[in-house]
Formats: C-alpha cells, sequence, structure tokens
C-alpha cells in the first residue's frame, strides 16, 4: 500500500478513484506550519536558523497521515506543482521524519500538472525527490517576509503612531498607487483645440477627419493652444473646395496573443469578465480541482499559477485538431505556434494555463458549471484556441484631405482606418486594453487621389490634458510583472493587503490610496528608500529566482540583505518624531496643502492667520494642525479636498444669532464630525450642541436649519395609555421616535419636525407588533457540493460578519479574510475546525458543571467559618 499526500480534500477524493484500492489518499490541507508570529521566529544570529510551529488541526492531520503510514511502506508527496507546492511537501516531510514516521518508509515527490486520471497516472511513473532548490527559494522569501515585517513594524509604530508596514512587496505596490496620485495631483490641465470635420466622398459616403498639417508642417497635439487659433483655421478653410491629395493603403497582420499565464488571466478576468484577481484564481483553483461531469470529478484547466506559456505538443495538436473541425482549414497555420514568456523575471514556469482536453467546447459544460465558472472556463478555452490560430490580415488606409484656405495657407485633415480582409484568430478572441483607443475601429470608404470632397461640417473643438489614469487591478498586475516585482502567486494577496489593511481602496474600479497608505509610503520613501525602489525589490525578486535555480545560497542572500537593512534600521533609531513629519509635509505637499484659489500660501493656518499648517499624529491617525497650537486650537483631517467641513476654523463659523437669546449660533467640527453649537462654555457649563445628521452637506445649514436642530429632542406629545412623553430625534441611524425606552425609526427627516402624536403612537405600535426580527443572512457565494457529499458549502452575510455554512455546521472566517476570495479548501478546513471543537466544547462545559455546583455548596460553608472566626 502507498500513501498519498495531496494539499486538498476534493483532490484526495477524485485521485483516489483514478490511482484505485492500492493507494490512499489524504489531505494536508495546505501549508501545515509556520512561522510564529513573535520575535525570534527567524534568528540571524544563528545563520537564519528557524523556529516553525503546527496548528492544532494540521497536527491531527499530520498525525492521520503518519497513522497511515505505519501499514504503508511508500509516501507518495503530491501537493501542487510550485514553489509553495514544494514547501508544503517539505514540511510533510520535515514533521514526519521527526514524528519516526518514516523508517524503513521510501518517499517520493511526484507532479502533475492537470487533475486528469491520464496526467496523475503518467506522474506517478515519475517520481523524483523534493527539490531543495524549491525549498531554499521558499524558505529565503519567508524569512525574508518576517523580519522585514518585524524589523520595521515596530519603527513604524514608534515614529507614526498606529501604523503599520504593508509587507516586503505590498509596500512597493502600495508605492506604485501613491505615486501615481502624487503625479494626478501635481497635473496641470493644458487647454488645447482641434479641428474636426465631416467629409462626403463623391458616392456620397460620410467619413470623418481632423486637422493634421498646415503648409506641409505637422500638428503637435498642443499647438493650438487657444480659441482665437483655432476659431481663424475653422473659418479660414469653411466653404472652400477640399481633394483627396494623397491616399494610402498598407497590407498588415495581427498575430494571436499567447495563451493565459497566471498575470494575463487575473488581467482579462478583470476587463471581460469584471472579476477581481482573488476572485479569478478562486474560480481558477475549482476548474483545475474539477467539477461533476457524468458522475466523474474531471479537471477541467491545467494548473493556474505559472509564468508558462507554451504548450505541451499533446495539448498543440488537440488544439490543430479543434480548429480544423470547427473553424475550417484556412484558419488553421501551416506549423504550430510556439511562445516564450517575456515576463522579466520567468520562475518555475509551467506549462501555460489551458483547457485539459481543447476538443471540450465551452458549451458541452456549461450545465455542469455556474455562471462565473462557465465565463471563465470560456475565457481560457478561446485564449487558448486563438493562440494557434491564423494570423489576422488587415488593410489600413490613411487619407489626406486639402484644401487652400483664405488666408492663403495650404490645409491638410488625415482620416485613418481599416478594414479586416481576415479575421483569423480575431474570430474566436480579441483581447482589451485598458485606458488606450482601437486604432483599427474605424473604417474608410473607398475614394481616390484627386476626388472632390464635400463638406458637411467643420468645428473647432477646445480640449483640456488630463492627468494619467489610477491603477485598476489589471493595470497595476501588469505593471508589477513589467516591473519583475512579485510573483504570479502573489499577485492577488499583494491586491487583497493593501485593501484589506485599509492602505487603499477601489472605487468604480481604480484604486485610490487612504491616507494612512501615503503617510507609510512617504515615510518609508524617506527613511527605508532603498527598500521601496522598484529596481531594489526586482533585483531582489531575481535573486530568488536564481536561489530556486540552484545557482545561489539562499543563506548568502539573506545575509547581504540583513547587512544593510540593519544598517538603515540603525540610522533611524534617534530619529525625532519632528523630523518625520518635516519630510513627511514636504513629500504630500500637493496632496495634504493643495493650492489655494486665490495663489496664497497654502500652509497659511485660515483661523490664526500666522500660523503654519503641519501633519501632526494623534491617536486616531494622522490631521493637519496649526503650529502655533495650544493658542490656536485649528485643526483639520489630512485630506482638505473640497470637503466644506474640512475648513472650518476652531471658534466655529458663526451662522447668525438665536432670536430667542441673541447667543451667536456656530458650526464647528469635532472628533466624531460637524455639530451645531448655541453660545460659548461659560465658567466651565457646556452650551447646547447638536450634531448635524449624517447625509447633510455642512456648508447647507443656514441659521433657520441650525435653530431647528438645536431645537431637538421634540416632545410629540403624551403617549395616551402610558401618559409618558413621546419624543423625536436624529440618531446613528437616522431620525427616529422614542417612547418608554422603545424607538421606532421614521421615514423622512423631516417627519422629526413635523410628525404628530396619531401618527407616533401608530409607528410605535407597528414597530412593538413586529417584535425583533433577525436579519435574514444573505448568501455571499455558493462554493459547490462538499467534497464528502450532503450539500452544498456557503459564504453566508451574517449580523456579526461573513461565516460559511455547510448543513447545520456555521464557522466564522478569519479577520481580513476576503469572503470572494475564500476556496472550497478554506472552507472545508473552517467547517472541520469547527465541527471538531463543538463536542469537546459540550463536553468540557458537562465536565465543569458538577465543579461549580460543588463550590456554590461549599459556599453557605465558607461564610459561616468566617462569620464564626474571632476577631484579632
Amino acid at each position: 500500500m502507498t500513501v498519498v499526500v495531496v494539499e486538498s480534500p476534493a483532490k484526495a477524493k477524485t485521485i483516489n478513484k483514478y490511482l484505485g484500492k492500492d493507494f490512499t489518499v489524504l489531505a494536508s490541507y495546505g501549508h501545515v506550519r509556520d512561522l510564529p508570529p513573535k520575535d525570534g521566529s527567524v534568528r540571524p544570529d544563528e545563520d537564519f536558523d528557524m523556529s516553525w510551529e503546527v496548528d492544532a488541526k494540521s497536527a491531527k492531520r499530520l498525525a492521520d497521515i503518519a497513522s497511515a503510514l505505519k501499514g504503508d511502506d511508500r509516501l507518495i508527496l503530491a501537493t501542487d506543482p510550485d514553489r509553495e507546492g514544494e514547501a508544503i511537501s517539505w514540511h510533510v516531510l520535515e514533521v514526519l521524519r521527526k514524528k519516526g514516521a518514516l523508517k524503513g518508509k521510501a518517499v517520493q515527490r511526484v507532479v502533475f500538472n492537470a487533475i486528469t486520471k491520464q496526467s496523475v497516472l503518467e506522474a506517478m511513473k515519475h517520481p523524483r525527490e523534493v527539490d531543495a532548490a524549491l525549498v531554499d527559494a521558499y524558505l529565503a522569501r519567508r524569512a525574508l517576509d518576517y523580519l522585514v515585517g518585524f524589523s520595521l513594524s515596530p519603527v513604524l509604530w514608534r515614529k507614526l503612531p498606529g501604523s503599520r508596514s504593508a509587507g516586503r512587496v505590498q509596500s512597493v505596490a502600495l508605492r506604485l498607487i501613491c505615486d501615481r496620485e502624487l503625479e494626478i495631483e501635481a497635473f496641470r490641465s493644458q487647454e488645447y483645440w482641434t479641428i474636426d470635420g465631416t467629409f462626403v466622398t463623391p458616392k456620397g459616403a460620410e467619413f470623418s477627419a481632423s486637422l493634421n498639417a498646415v503648409n506641409g508642417q505637422k500638428l503637435a497635439k498642443l499647438d493650438l493652444k487657444d480659441e482665437a487659433s483655432a476659431r481663424a483655421i475653422e473659418q479660414a478653410v469653411k466653404g472652400q473646395p477640399f481633394k483627396v491629395d494623397t491616399i494610402e493603403s498598407k497590407p498588415a497582420r495581427r498575430h494571436p496573443f499567447a495563451p493565459f499565464r497566471t498575470s494575463t488571466l487575473q488581467q482579462e478576468g478583470s476587463s471581460k469578465l469584471g472579476f477581481s484577481a482573488s476572485k479569478t484564481m478562486q474560480i481558477a483553483q475549482r476548474l483545475y480541482e474539477g467539477v461533476d461531469i457524468g458522475g466523474e470529478t474531471v479537471g477541467l484547466i491545467t494548473y493556474m499559477r505559472t509564468d508558462g506559456v507554451d504548450m505541451a505538443p499533446e495539448a498543440i495538436a488537440d488544439a490543430r485538431n479543434t480548429i480544423l473541425k470547427q473553424f475550417g482549414e484556412p484558419y488553421l497555420p501551416s506549423a504550430p505556434r510556439q511562445y516564450t514568456t517575456k515576463a522579466k523575471n520567468a520562475q518555475e514556469a509551467h506549462e501555460a494555463i489551458r483547457p485539459t482536453e481543447l476538443s471540450r467546447h465551452p458549451d458541452s459544460v456549461r450545465k455542469n458549471l455556474d455562471g462565473e465558472q462557465h465565463a471563465l472556463y470560456e475565457l481560457i478555452w478561446k485564449r487558448t484556441i486563438a493562440s494557434q490560430m491564423e494570423s489576422a490580415e488587415l488593410e489600413r488606409t490613411t487619407a489626406d484631405i486639402g484644401a487652400d484656405g483664405r488666408d492663403g495657407k495650404h490645409y491638410t485633415f488625415r482620416a485613418t482606418g481599416s478594414v479586416v480582409k481576415f479575421d483569423g484568430f480575431l474570430k474566436v478572441y480579441n483581447e482589451d486594453l485598458e485606458d488606450t483607443e482601437d486604432e483599427d475601429a474605424r473604417r474608410l470608404p473607398p475614394m481616390a487621389r484627386g476626388d472632390s470632397i464635400g463638406i458637411r461640417n467643420i468645428a473647432a473643438h477646445q480640449h483640456f490634458t488630463e492627468p494619467p489614469p489610477r491603477y485598476s487591478e489589471r493595470s497595476l498586475i501588469g505593471k508589477l510583472e513589467e516591473l519583475g516585482i512579485g510573483r504570479p502567486s502573489t499577485y492577488a494577496s499583494i491586491l487583497s493587503v493593501i485593501r484589506d489593511r485599509g492602505y487603499a481602496r477601489l472605487d468604480k474600479k481604480r484604486f485610490i490610496p487612504e491616507d494612512k497608505g501615503r503617510v507609510v509610503t512617504a515615510f518609508l520613501e524617506s527613511f527605508f528608500g532603498r527598500y521601496v525602489e522598484y529596481g531594489f525589490t526586482a533585483d531582489l525578486e531575481e535573486q530568488l529566482d536564481r536561489v530556486s535555480a540552484g545557482e545561489i545560497d539562499w543563506k548568502q542572500v539573506m545575509r547581504d540583505f540583513w547587512r544593510d537593512f540593519t544598517v538603515a534600521l540603525d540610522e533611524i533609531k534617534d530619529l525625532r518624531v519632528a523630523n518625520v513629519l518635516d519630510a513627511l509635509n514636504d513629500l504630500l505637499a500637493p496632496h495634504i496643502f493643495p493650492a489655494r484659489a486665490d495663489g496664497g500660501d497654502p500652509r497659511q493656518c485660515p483661523s490664526c492667520g500666522n500660523g503654519q499648517l503641519s501633519l501632526k499624529l494623534g491617536r486616531f491617525g494622522s490631521f493637519v494642525g496649526c503650529s502655533n497650537y495650544p493658542e490656536c486650537k485649528f485643526t483639520r483631517p489630512m485630506t482638505a479636498g473640497n470637503d466644506s467641513a474640512a475648513m472650518v476654523p476652531s471658534e466655529g463659523i458663526e451662522l447668525g444669532a438665536d432670536p430667542e437669546t441673541g447667543e451667536k449660533v456656530t458650526r464647528r467640527q469635532g472628533r466624531f464630525g460637524p455639530y451645531l453649537q448655541l453660545g460659548e462654555t461659560v465658567e466651565g457649563e457646556k452650551p447646547r450642541r447638536a450634531s448635524i445628521p449624517k447625509g447633510t452637506d455642512p456648508a447647507s445649514i443656514d441659521l433657520e436649519a441650525a435653530l431647528k436642530l438645536l431645537s431637538l429632542p421634540r416632545e410629540v406629545g403624551l403617549h395616551p395609555e402610558t401618559g409618558k412623553p413621546i419624543v423625536a430625534n436624529f440618531g446613528r441611524f437616522g431620525p427616529f421616535v422614542l417612547h418608554d425606552g422603545s424607538y421606532a425609526s421614521l421615514e423622512s427627516p423631516e417627519d422629526v419636525y413635523t410628525i404628530g402624536i396619531n401618527r407616533a403612537v401608530d409607528v410605535l405600535a407597528e414597530k412593538k407588533a413586529k417584535g425583533f426580527q433577525r436579519p435574514k443572512a444573505n448568501a455571499l457565494k455558493d462554493l459547490g457540493p462538499h467534497p464528502d457529499g450532503g450539500g452544498n458549502v456557503q459564504v453566508m452575510s451574517g449580523r456579526y460578519g461573513p461565516y460559511v455554512k455547510y448543513g447545520s455546521v456555521n464557522a466564522t472566517l478569519p479577520r481580513d479574510t476576503d469572503p470572494q476570495a475564500l476556496t472550497m479548501d478554506d472552507a472545508v478546513a473552517l467547517i472541520a475546525a469547527r465541527a471538531g471543537k463543538s463536542p469537546a466544547k459540550k463536553a468540557s462545559a458537562r465536565k465543569k458543571a458538577p465543579a461549580k455546583k460543588a463550590a456554590a455548596k461549599k459556599a453557605p460553608a465558607k461564610k459561616a467559618a468566617k462569620k464564626a472566626k474571632p476577631a484579632a
């Protein structure tokens, strides 16, 4: 008998069917041990010796593997075919060796790129040993990430209270986002004009053209700077006869794209399907591990974490046969296409991501997949088929339309377009390109040199240059790959960490850095600049790739890094917070102190007039305050933006005087948001205040609205049954009425001022009749059937946060876990842990209960003894 270890229970079940009764296939459920999150887990002084910790769940699984080995003579480690998979096999091997479970046992490592019977059985014929170089690369990365995190975070806590490191690679990705935002803030838009026309051929076909040259001199984009220049040209050519000066057509070919690798799959999943990188990978994992087709679990795609773009010869043959059958001979090139990766640092490259069988058309598996799975499988199938199809043939045409202006100058308008002569691979697939214009989208009508051209319209149009676009998930992954930062298996987690820790947010699918992300990035750039440089990070990645190739020693890489890093840490030990703030003020100036409309000093305090604004650090994060503190107490959020509440002086903005008391009414900004105040603090007695309701623009509050808010709470009347008052007011969740401790929400904010006693009694009665109704949990995602059967596993949205549900078992998701990125393996592990805990807890409670009763019985005796004890 042979014990086989894989990563997931779903995979274990499928592979056991393939291998038969002579094999026992068990799951490790991912990594079985990790570095404890405390100081000393990696020890540079002991040549980077590491301490590993096995958690309780993994300990049980390892015990199961050891137990299974007692009656067997061979262990096969069949975890995923990448660096992380190699590391898991190594960890399992190390733990089992320490347990003494491998004495007299043969240990082998096998890898397969697809979960199909043919792939698995073929892999079993070619066992090898655990790849020490890949394990070394894993150890180096893990040690680096640990040391950077545990060394930088304490520094950040001391110098920037409330901050922590985003991570070694995440910090560099965050810098890309922050640098782009600085570019946008520093950008100054420039006005420019274009002259555009709609023209007509002799046969009446319309086409568009734009002014391209004057007297043969080509116009640059910004040459027409103002309206006067543009209008002069517009008037010079209007009504003048136009003819075709030149027309040129050139053949062109567009070649197909390579099959997907991890980064391009994530990018196209984002642009074509709207999936996040983590969601794309989660769905791809399901397709790789397999779905039920005809009563058998079949893996639909090859392994999805790869830098490789080549395909196995049998897969290329399968693709060519499919192309010939479905599209015909014209779409099949004379020879197979071969691709090589263009990534700067191609790591342990496996085969490209492709369907396991290209003859399995997406339509044939539609009924076996949910909508998202089918969409991603179809995308992968089309991209793979297209990669082996014939090139598209186009004809690109450029026509120059000329006229002599009334001012004696010759004006040339240019029209461009293209015609697809043969669609080739475009019949199946076309890649989306962000932030670019498709030059082949327009088609020109037939025309010839010398043809007279009619005019429908010529007009001058005003434009303004635009700042560079913010990064989307697609473009950020592309940039990281271009710079050689990170690896395919890390892109999704890099983006998730940046969002989950609140360093940046996605708005309309674009990354916008949050204030705390910008502060941390600015600090690292100022004092640890080398370690967030794009080139340094890419060079380090390249060294780690060389470790995985067995070219250099991982510990030497660590020694070189740690020597320089500790010097950088020592240099800022005595750095004062004031020095840090000065550096951040300079680096973040366009963001913190945007230019004023009147051209004045953006750092001048708007309250006292002679203080300088500066970044400050408080218990609740960064803010801007005046240098004249405590005399001037002006503060505002770090981002001034266009928020009218942000620039409120410490003494508030006066709205007028209360007609009854004569006291002034002011609008102010507090720690918890904008509020209104009547009068001033006198002899320690606080004045009357009222919060401005959520969703109300503070700048829209005038004296009348302020007095209404300050008059609250409003007594509506006495309840007819209890005689107790009913009051109306605003609360955290909006307008409400309150009676005898019972609240009921009101529909409109205006109801607070207008609701009568009868309607208030009805609202309270309706609330009481409904009673408390726990909101129904919504299903965020259906992960499909549990590997052991018994129903589907769902990710739910609950009152206290997201959780996974399987039958009667509910398991809470760990903090910072993205519900959309959760895989079946993760869910099964959480469910197993939860199901294992519950009985133990109940048993423990049953054991403890009698002891409590006994203690309760003893209590009176103790009291009696205490009472009888004589006084000293």
